[in-house]
């Protein structure tokens, strides 16, 4: 098996041996991915209050008011106990300021998850969407045993779908129209990786 490239090297705090209240922290070359925390809150208000954000994404309401970020951080530690989902606060390991969320929505049933992430419009184009997702896929299928992870963007935000190609997904098709955003019909294009891929461009 071929060693991955320092971009790729993902570091997972060892795993408890009992149920947490919270993800594991992940490291990668330049960012710490973690819990967001309530401190976080004052950032997440900020950043995701950005109509640029809130318009290419589908549940960040705009204007993001007070308590909402609050309200968000609550429900992640709630959805992460259930089995639901997990949520990482994206955090460069210089400066150590949140600068995004990414997570996965998990259907443990079918053993699959959607991924969803946003990025602070300071610190678009710095590429860490990409390295944040990579590690987080990387998470999903060696840690939580997924067999499917899927994506989706709407079609007039092509950058997103280059960050879910740069992490090794596929595009698998546009559903036309599926997403009524702010009064407009949005079409959807989704991708999505299987764990035997993502263990056989391990290998290559």
């Amino acid at each position: 098996m071929a060693s991955r490239p320092a971009s790729e090297r993902t570091k997972f705090q060892r795993r408890p041996s009992k149920p947490t209240a919270e993800p594991p922290r992940i490291e990668t070359e330049r960012l710490l991915l973690r819990a967001p925390r309530m401190s976080d809150a004052p950032r997440i208000r900020r950043l995701a209050g950005d109509r640029a954000i809130a318009e290419n994404t589908l549940v960040i309401p705009h204007p993001y008011e007070t308590g909402m970020a609050e309200h968000w951080i609550q429900e992640q530690r709630r959805r992460y106990r259930h089995g639901r989902g997990v949520s990482f606060a994206i955090v460069p390991k210089r400066g150590r300021l949140l600068v995004g969320v990414l997570g996965l929505a998990l259907a443990r049933e079918h053993s699959r998850a959607e991924l969803g992430y946003w990025i602070g419009k300071p610190y678009w184009n710095r590429g860490y969407a990409t390295e944040a997702a990579r590690a987080v896929l990387r998470y999903g299928f060696e840690v939580l045993r997924l067999n499917r992870i899927h994506a989706f963007h709407f079609a007039r935000n092509p950058a997103s779908g280059r960050v879910l190609e740069k992490i090794g997904m596929s595009r698998e098709g546009t559903r036309r129209q599926h997403i009524l955003k702010w009064g407009t019909f949005e079409d959807c294009v989704e991708y999505g990786i299987l764990r035997s891929e993502f263990q056989a461009r391990g290998r290559s």
